[in-house]
């Protein structure tokens, strides 16, 4: 078992030490990310903490997940390995295709 967790349903007021604090009573905390959106610095609503052990990870999982903080109800399971995604289209193209072509 992994000692890796996404932690999901976050308030977007949680910022990394709320989750530290949170955790560190279930084992050391090695890190605790919230992730923030790089356009607004917005919490996108999740994080993902790591644990020394994949038993301290076990023991936050069964303490913290359906557990309120800052008003919702958290999720809290293992993390999933990032899945590949399709690459973006470069481009500053508007969609449009051929449709607003003038045809002569």
């Amino acid at each position: 078992m992994s000692n890796k967790l996404y932690v999901g349903n976050l308030s977007y007021s949680v910022r990394d030490d709320d989750l530290q604090q949170q955790f560190s009573a279930f084992g050391h905390v090695q890190s605790a990310k919230v992730m923030m959106e790089r356009d607004t610095g917005r919490s996108k609503g999740f994080a993902f903490v790591e644990m020394s052990s994949s038993e301290e990870a076990e023991a936050a999982i069964r303490g913290l997940n359906g557990k309120n903080m800052g008003g919702r109800d958290l999720t809290v399971n293992i993390a999933r390995p990032m899945e590949a995604r399709a690459p973006r289209s470069g481009g500053y193209g508007g969609g449009y295709g051929d449709s607003r072509r003038k045809s002569y």
